[in-house]
């Protein structure tokens, strides 16, 4: 019943509003060569002058250095969480604390000040479509969705797992079809929460423009389960079968060195994402992603 109720929804999300049609999507296919991803102390000047050329930051750089990235050549694209309210964002109620939504859950503990929310509320929704017109206006040619995965968060939370899981994939097509009915070319790239896939492939791989993934390869410093990192490559393999690419951050570097163990962990990490021609992106193991690491692109020649 769930599976009918689920197609029913997608015609609806896609015939009414026209999704279908509005988005070209072999005009869309990105060709990404390199990529950073810097959420703190960016440094605008700085990233103009890499070698990168698709970067994800933070929205809270000013529309003058936007256009500064943009002019030199980069296609930049602005980091959005979906899953989770921020507490220091310009749509945070100070009230919440001691009153909070119905739709906003518990605070994160590994990350303080980011809250579980329930994304299928309309409320939370119409919070994000008013960030993503932030977005746009300072020129960003896309989003970076953060915090897909947090339907698996629900799910341990006594919500049935399917369900969450199709309130999401909802949740993105709505963003998808939100974004490119204010720029028609807009780049929407989800990270992690891949397992969305086995719910439902082929309107959400029409919906995106690629994929991106932490810790794949690696768990900060240490290498993941192999037969973890076997379920995952099968599922972002349907990314890329789509001719979508898929952005890589694992967080090897631990700030040694490119020297030692260090250099050696870093090569392997590069040398298993190019293995299945996923684009990697080396950070630091603390993950402040507050500064720009060129690494990946120097071991290239990028």
């Amino acid at each position: 019943m769930i599976r009918l109720v689920f197609i029913i929804l997608l015609l609806i999300t896609i015939i009414g509003c026209g999704a279908s049609n509005s988005y070209d999507r072999k005009s869309s296919e990105l060709q990404i060569k390199n990529w950073a991803y810097q959420l703190q102390n960016i440094n605008s000047t700085e990233i103009a002058n890499s070698r990168f050329s698709f970067i994800v930051i933070d929205s809270e750089i000013g529309k003058e250095e936007v256009k500064k990235l943009r002019k030199s050549g980069k296609i930049a694209i602005s980091y959005i969480s979906i899953g989770e309210a921020e507490d220091y964002r310009f749509y945070w109620n100070s009230e919440w604390e001691d009153n909070p939504p119905p739709w906003l859950g518990e605070e994160n503990p590994e990350w303080a000040g980011n809250y579980a929310v329930k994304f299928w509320y309309p409320e939370w929704k119409d919070i994000i479509k008013s960030y993503i017109d932030k977005i746009l206006e300072k020129g960003f040619q896309g989003l970076y969705l953060d915090k897909v995965d947090e339907f698996e968060y629900w799910a341990e939370n006594g919500y049935p797992e399917e369900e969450v899981a199709i309130e999401m994939i909802k949740f993105i097509l709505e963003i998808s079809e939100y974004c490119r009915n204010r720029l028609k070319t807009c780049i929407i790239i989800p990270q992690n929460g891949e397992r969305l896939l086995l719910f439902e492939k082929e309107h959400l791989l029409n919906a995106v423009s690629g994929w991106a993934v932490e810790d794949l390869f690696y768990n900060g410093i240490e290498p993941q389960i192999p037969e973890e990192v076997k379920e995952r490559i099968n599922l972002l393999s349907m990314v890329k079968n789509s001719g979508k690419p898929v952005l890589s951050v694992d967080y090897v570097d631990d700030g040694s060195g490119y020297s030692g163990e260090n250099l050696e962990r870093i090569e392997d990490y590069i040398e298993k994402a190019r293995k299945y021609d996923f684009i990697p992106y080396v950070a630091r193991s603390d993950r402040e992603l507050d500064e720009l690491i060129t690494i990946s692109i120097d071991i290239d020649g990028g």
